[in-house]
């Protein structure tokens, strides 16, 4: 099994830091013991459409994490972290 790693655009960054702290445990947390373990970034995301379909979304309570799935040096690439109303604006 291949081993993929988290990253952080560096206003997605800036987003989770901005969040309340157990909300960025939440988020943070899952990324890494969820979706990195997994082994399989695709899993537990859902593909976007339209003109963010490069793009997957990850659901975490009433948050979305924005990532792109760089295959080619297995990274989760988070570009956006924003609650559920506001994220895809």
């Amino acid at each position: 099994m291949t081993k993929w790693t988290l990253e952080f655009k560096e206003g997605a960054f800036k987003e989770l830091q901005k969040l309340d702290k157990p909300v960025q445990r939440k988020i943070f947390n899952y990324l890494k013991d969820r979706v990195i373990v997994s082994g399989n970034p695709r899993l537990l995301g859902k593909p976007l459409k339209g003109n963010l379909h490069e793009f997957g979304s990850y659901h975490i309570g009433d948050y979305r994490t924005i990532c792109v799935l760089e295959d080619e040096v297995y990274t989760v690439l988070a570009v956006r972290i924003a609650h559920r109303r506001e994220v895809y604006e």
